[in-house]
């Protein structure tokens, strides 16, 4: 699998900001306290339960922001599948900025690594069927980015990042619009020739209705898998089908099953259990 890191650019104000949250106005008074400033040492990021690696960047980012000497060895590479007890990475240098980022630095990889690992879960559950799992904009406020990373990181792949970068008309739009084909065309109207449209439809004849306005995509939603089969039989190939509501690793490969091109998830970023990393001592 080939995963592009982010920028570091990107990462950076992240970081920055989660380390001066945890320092607050006098910086680390424990350690400081405690260790001598001196005093070097190492430490083994270590998986305590398996998954799938994800965040090494931005923990690694959170120790260099606090001292730019501190070292970091990756063993595990992102998006790698990590048993219980595998080192993932060892860090070097100054202790008291190895003790001070810790925490920042777990809370990325832990957080980012939980996403990927259940995202995994599902795309290994429909690996026989043709359907992509997707990602939805259900994020943590601020780290949108990094999390549908993650994402990529498990397997999975992303949905629109924002409001901004695709059309979505949903079923308030259409409320609000007096139905579907004049939702579709204001949609088509207001916008460029380069922005695909996707609208969300729960019956086969508000489907019938899009198809025949013309849409890129749409959004089955919460359809039993019987009417999500015929759904892809009159849709045709004439849009992408997504497929939404209810999904879990146990139901995904029937939904795969029916046809559809996509499977959303907004589970996979809204309510992913963390991956439990540990910095250990060596």
């Amino acid at each position: 699998m080939s995963l592009t890191p982010l920028p570091k650019i990107m990462l950076e104000p992240l970081v920055r900001n989660a380390l001066l949250e945890d320092l607050g106005r006098a910086g680390d008074i424990t350690t400081d306290a405690i260790v001598p400033a001196e005093l070097q040492d190492s430490m083994h990021l270590r998986a305590r339960q398996p998954g799938v690696v994800a965040g090494l960047d931005l923990a690694a980012l959170a120790f260099r922001l606090i001292d730019p000497s501190v070292k970091l060895k990756v063993e595990r590479a992102e998006g790698q599948q990590i048993a219980a007890g595998d080192l993932i990475a060892s860090v070097t240098g100054p202790a008291r900025g190895l003790l001070t980022a810790e925490r920042t630095a777990l809370n990325f990889l832990c957080h980012l690594s939980g996403i990927a690992s259940v995202t995994r879960t599902v795309v290994d559950a429909v690996r026989d069927h043709e359907a992509q799992i997707v990602c939805t904009r259900k994020t943590t406020p601020g780290l949108r980015a990094v999390e549908k990373y993650a994402v990529r990181a498990g397997g999975g792949a992303n949905h629109r990042f924002g409001l901004d970068d695709a059309v979505l008309i949903k079923d308030n739009h259409i409320a609000m619009a007096g139905g579907i084909r004049p939702a579709i065309e204001r949609a088509r109207a207001h916008c460029g020739h380069m922005v695909k449209i996707e609208v969300e439809v729960d019956t086969l004849d508000q489907l019938e209705e899009a198809l025949a306005t013309g849409v890129d995509a749409v959004l089955l939603d919460n359809m039993s898998n019987e009417t999500l089969k015929r759904a892809v039989g009159l849709v045709d190939g004439r849009a992408i089908t997504e497929a939404s509501g209810r999904v879990t690793p146990e139901t995904a490969p029937e939904i795969a099953a029916t046809g559809v091109d996509l499977i959303s998830i907004g589970w996979l970023t809204h309510s992913a259990p963390i991956l439990d990393i540990g910095l250990d001592h060596v």
